[in-house]
């Protein structure tokens, strides 16, 4: 199959024209090798036995090949990065390595070798963006950072609900995206969990139960996109807090899950500060709960929870990419009085609010919220969205407007296609 373009194609080739090394991470088979082989010249497959085993013998050796030099899943050999280290530092120049991780780091941290020495791009499964072949469009992000809602554009065939949910139980992977069938591509999406749960899990933090990790995850994803109390998890899944805190470190570690933090200012009272918790992709959510799309319109509140994850994970990998890079959050005041599913916060303290919808027709009560948002903030709310089922664009208030969710990913110059 032909290569898909990646959004993060030209940041790669952009970076590794400035700096000596980039570290590509993101979770297990989400194209990061496909994508950085693109921009290599040569490569070392820590994932094959015999290349680890060389490198772990002699790191510093088995650097001497042309560069870039994609070295690929470097938590495999470790001491590969103080190679690198060594190499940088006695010829700095830029375009030397690409490093490709599929754990989660902390490049502050001391001890860290490649402190100065290395920018990190974060790398998710496809986007529909991606998939629809607008990979080299400026990202929504940046558009609705520059101009607000008239950043969003109808999609000239408009997607049905089940060809929202489709989509969202197919996920990004792109092994999952081209596969020859639904069942083939759930065969593969199964697979995938069984080896997160055991090998990557095993290979990260050794020792952990799979049958117990088991059953965090089907918690983790039955609530995906929610606010829930630590205690709901715990009851659901028989494990201790403790455990729960260790199985989520480990899993946001493994980019399996990630925490979305809640908003906070000091111009608003009573928000409250809990993080909501997603799963990275709806595919592996879909697989790990065993639904289907007809399932999941049948259950209504899991229905709302795929469609803001899938939203979120559209947004997520836009903004690793952006020019803007804003903040990603969820607003909630106590008792539940005000709630907005995603928050965008620009430079500045500008703030884009979008609502995720299970409707073919919200009306202006389905904008509430951010109304209520855009009076306490004043200019510093650019717009809002009501992010939708239907096939309209069409204004609700002042600086809000309900889009169809595929307005995400159409284009002004190439509008998205069903």
């Amino acid at each position: 199959m032909a290569y898909i373009e990646r959004m993060g194609d030209g940041l790669l080739s952009a970076l590794l024209g400035e700096f000596p090394a980039v570290l590509v991470v993101g979770p297990r088979a989400c194209g990061k090798t496909t994508t950085a082989l693109r921009h290599a010249r040569s490569v070392i497959r820590l994932d094959r036995e015999s290349e680890a085993v060389a490198v772990r013998a002699d790191p510093d050796g088995a650097l001497d090949m042309p560069r870039p030099l994609l070295i690929d899943e470097w938590q495999l050999a470790p001491a590969v990065l103080g190679a690198v280290k060594r190499v940088v530092d006695d010829r700095p120049g830029p375009g030397a390595f690409v490093i490709t991780g599929s754990v989660r780091t902390d490049m502050t941290a001391q001890g860290w070798p490649l402190t100065g020495r290395a920018l990190r791009l974060v790398m998710y499964g496809l986007t529909e963006r991606e998939i629809e072949g607008h990979a080299a469009a400026t990202s929504i992000i940046d558009r609705i950072g520059a101009i607000g809602v008239d950043a969003l554009t109808a999609p000239t065939v408009a997607l049905t609900l089940d060809g929202y949910l489709q989509r969202a139980v197919r996920g990004g992977f792109p092994d999952a995206v081209i596969a020859s069938s639904e069942t083939m591509r759930r065969r593969w999406l199964t697979a995938y969990v069984e080896q997160l749960l055991r090998r990557d899990v095993d290979m990260a933090d050794p020792g952990r139960d799979p049958v117990r990790l088991d059953r965090y995850l089907r918690a983790i994803c039955a609530n995906s996109a929610g606010v829930v109390a630590d205690s709901a998890i715990l009851e659901s899944a028989g494990i201790n807090r403790e455990t729960a805190s260790s199985y989520g470190r480990l899993l946001t570690n493994l980019f399996a899950i990630e925490e979305v933090p809640a908003w906070w200012t000091n111009r608003l009272k009573r928000l409250v500060q809990l993080r909501k918790r997603y799963v990275v992709d709806t595919g592996v959510l879909a697989a790990v709960l065993g639904v289907t799309a007809r399932s999941i319109r049948a259950h209504g509140d899991l229905l709302g929870r795929v469609l803001d994850t899938f939203v979120m994970a559209q947004l997520r990998a836009e903004a690793a990419v952006s020019e803007a890079q804003p903040g990603l959050f969820h607003l909630r005041t106590q008792e539940g009085r005000h709630e907005i599913d995603i928050l965008l916060e620009f430079g500045g303290g500008e703030v884009f609010g979008i609502e995720v919808k299970a409707s073919g027709a919200p009306g202006r009560r389905d904008a509430v919220h951010l109304e209520w948002l855009r009076d306490q903030l004043g200019s510093a709310f650019i717009g809002g969205v009501v992010l939708h089922t239907g096939p309209r664009l069409y204004p609700l208030a002042d600086r809000i407007v309900a889009a169809p969710m595929s307005s995400l990913w159409s284009t002004p110059r190439d509008p998205a296609v069903g």
